[in-house]
């Protein structure tokens, strides 16, 4: 039986729409870009949007140096294969800085880091929006976040003092010194950006996807231990299991979870039964109940 794409292809109509305002609205954009599905289907989404003509914006990538290998490999083969312009920027330089101090611990993690970074990379390029793949199912912070979200001058994000959207009408006008963060797939759930993936027969890091990895329990959440990153106490045992991941953020932050889903279409299935967000498997998300909100603030995309 045929799939019915009709509400996978108004979301791509909604998104490429938005992607056309940011280049129509905005002097300098650039879409960050992390390795993962989201950002990986943003590139899709603006590669269609200004088809046949190149993508008219780069992409930056904030480094925490912490990244999973398979998704560092993916992201340099993406860009080469596309022609698409690549900016990365690396925490380990704010922290070589002085400008942030390295966690340390078995909790530790560059996820929070990140901030400088990107806030020092949109100064130094000027970047008046940037385009990101977080959606409004993740977590309840992002859920109160507009499409085009205005931050101050010193990068913050006020949740009190946004603008409506109303009719699909988006207000690019900004003050000096001001950015906008753009969300096209904001009204996307995790279980349509994997149908869309789909759809499009889109390749994505081979982590997504079931394997045998050695690993160790902590919390009850599944850790790699296929790295040093990852802090893991002496009677933490290691052993192999078949698991995936459904986000990729840091290894140090980023749990997996036991699965068989070695295909698109198997993945699609297994989290059409999942009770669990994705972003259940995020240790830096469990920090405290409102630590999403509190990093956004600060300026955390």
């Amino acid at each position: 039986m045929k799939k019915d794409t009709s509400h996978i292809n108004s979301l791509e109509n909604e998104a490429i729409y938005i992607m056309r305002e940011v280049a129509a609205q905005f002097e300098k954009p650039v879409l960050l870009f992390s390795g993962g599905k989201d950002s990986i289907t943003l590139v899709r989404l603006a590669v269609k949007a200004f088809y046949p003509a190149k993508v008219p914006f780069p992409l930056m990538h904030i480094d925490t140096g912490h990244n999973f290998p398979e998704t560092i490999e993916f992201r340099d083969r993406l860009v080469k294969e596309l022609g698409l312009e690549l900016i990365v920027r690396n925490v380990q330089d704010s922290i070589d800085q002085g400008k942030v101090k390295e966690e340390s611990g078995r909790y530790a993690s560059r996820n929070q880091l990140q901030t400088t970074t990107l806030l020092d990379a949109i100064e130094e390029f000027k970047f008046d929006a940037c385009i990101g793949g977080a959606r409004r199912d993740e977590e309840k912070a992002r859920a109160k976040e507009r499409i085009f979200s205005v931050r101050d001058d010193f990068g913050q994000w006020d949740e009190k003092n946004q603008r409506p959207e109303l009719f699909d009408m988006l207000n690019g006008q900004i003050e000096l010194g001001q950015n906008v963060r753009v969300f096209p797939i904001s009204n996307w759930t995790e279980l349509d950006v994997w149908s869309y993936i789909e759809k499009e027969n889109i390749e994505i890091p081979s982590i997504y996807f079931a394997h045998k990895r050695k690993v160790f329990l902590r919390d009850g959440m599944i850790w790699s231990a296929d790295d040093e990153v990852v802090y893991r106490d002496e009677d933490e045992e290691v052993i192999e299991e078949m698991v995936r991941f459904r986000t990729v953020g840091d290894m140090s932050c980023t749990a997996a979870v036991l699965s068989e889903a070695s295909t698109i279409s198997k993945v699609v299935e297994e989290i059409r039964d999942s009770t669990i967000s994705e972003r259940g498997a995020r240790i830096d998300d469990k920090r405290s109940e409102a630590a999403m909100e509190k990093r956004k603030q600060q300026g955390y995309f």
